[in-house]
């Protein structure tokens, strides 16, 4: 170790000592540590009519554990996708209309905004080449915020934050962004990974999802239940109510008064953090490491003994946690999960996938209740989305790399409804801090000593 590194280190531990605050500090001050109250359940800090996500009711001021939902615009997700299986058509895009407009679309509404949309993936000269091909990057999420920052250049009117004008470019993002996502993968896997360079015209005649299969796919093939099952994992990661990590610092940003890119930067920064939109990778992660210390997939004894092990921070990231169980909300389900896991039953099946569907079913079924005993309540803890969207991407031969820039390409939906609504209301955003130094004496340079 040099000089220099020995130094930095010596600086690192400084700061470790100088920003640590004690736990009964927020006791002592009556903060909601992370904004959560003592019963793990969300501090209010705003009102929304976008979504709302339920997993446990109040009674006599206790958390008390009920059937999870996921409202949009006040309708129940499990509903619009049962009629969307039903009449076998894919659904993101009205998901989208939904959440910007507030109400279901008409059949010309919808056909006007599918319109909209396809007109939108029209890039500016130069910009695929220049902005995405020439500067490849190894993460597909920074490239995502860095190209999107830079769409800010070719807005003739970047700053307006007028209801219309936003209007205009959460539409241009939310067609705009699967494009980029698919072209910076394919820019990483050639210049970086050293694989052929394969660019797909976007087609004008498909809608997201399979548009999506179509470009990152060198045969740009694909059937029509893997685009279903696609169209399933847009629309079910499209939003989360208010609350969750990156549409809440979308919401304060915004109320910053700042641009539309540099506010939906802001989400993907978000959404790329192992503890919010990463922890799909993690589960996989986890679920290979798991796999590797077992005799074979179907042997209960060794999953729950590794489990255990996860548990007591013996095993894995040593961190005491099973990925893809439990959830800031939900307490009995996960009704995402519930859907997702459904159509990938099917999809499994058919792909000759049975014993890893399997695999993650005793991992939800064992692990819940290991969390059970653990944490001392009356139900296992639930398997939440990250759990099995793992598996429905590789079924779909989505590469880890894109992983988390399909929930966010997904999630653009809810973040632009969020903004919409967020520029209505005129007042920044700014909780409270406790100041914990006391008022020191100002040293002269050559006064100061170690």
């Amino acid at each position: 170790m040099n000089n220099t590194d020995a130094r930095l280190r010596e600086f690192s531990q400084k700061i470790i000592e100088r920003n640590s605050i004690k736990k009964d500090l927020y006791d002592k001050y009556d903060i909601r540590h992370g904004l959560r109250n003592s019963d793990d359940t969300g501090v209010l800090v705003g009102i929304t009519r976008v979504g709302y996500v339920s997993g446990y009711d109040k009674v006599d001021g206790k958390k008390v554990p009920a059937p999870g939902d996921l409202m949009y615009r006040g309708y129940s997700v499990a509903d619009l996708v049962h009629d969307f299986q039903e009449t076998g058509r894919l659904g993101y895009e009205e998901v989208a209309f939904l959440l910007l407009f507030g109400s279901l679309p008409t059949k010309e509404e919808l056909s006007f905004f599918q319109n909209l949309l396809i007109e939108a993936r029209e890039f500016p000269k130069g910009y695929i080449e220049d902005v995405i091909l020439k500067i490849p990057g190894k993460n597909i999420m920074n490239k995502m915020m860095r190209s999107m920052l830079t769409l800010y250049s070719y807005d003739e009117n970047p700053e307006n934050t007028d209801t219309e004008n936003v209007l205009r470019q959460s539409i241009d993002l939310i067609a705009k962004m699967p494009i980029i996502m698919s072209y910076a993968y394919q820019a990483k896997r050639h210049y970086i990974d050293g694989e052929s360079l394969v660019i797909h015209y976007p087609d004008k005649n498909k809608c997201i999802a399979p548009n999506i299969l179509h470009l990152i796919r060198p045969s740009s093939q694909y059937t029509e239940e893997e685009a279903k099952l696609l169209d399933l994992m847009l629309i079910l990661h499209a939003e989360h109510g208010g609350g969750n990590n990156s549409t809440f610092a979308t919401h304060v940003v915004s109320s910053s008064g700042t641009d539309t890119y540099s506010a939906i930067v802001t989400g993907l920064g978000s959404l790329k953090g192992p503890r919010h939109g990463g922890a799909n990778l993690m589960v996989s992660s986890m679920l290979e490491d798991l796999s590797s210390n077992i005799r074979n997939l179907h042997h209960e004894g060794d999953i729950e003994d590794y489990l255990r092990r996860i548990l007591a921070c013996d095993a894995f990231d040593n961190k005491g946690l099973i990925y893809g169980l439990g959830h800031a909300v939900y307490t009995l389900n996960d009704p995402r999960k519930d859907m997702l896991k459904e159509q990938a039953r099917t999809l499994a099946e058919e792909k000759g996938y049975g014993d890893q569907y399997h695999f993650l079913e005793l991992v939800e079924e064992i692990g819940g209740r290991l969390l059970q005993e653990k944490r001392g309540i009356d139900y296992p803890v639930c398997g939440n989305i990250d759990l099995y969207s793992g598996l429905v991407y590789e079924m779909l031969g989505v590469p880890k790399d894109l992983y988390t820039p399909l929930f966010a390409v997904s999630r653009m939906a809810g973040w632009c409804a969020h903004r919409l609504e967020q520029i209505q209301d005129k007042r920044i955003i700014r909780p409270g801090y406790v100041h914990l130094n006391s008022h020191k004496k100002y040293q002269k340079l050559e006064n100061r000593c170690k």
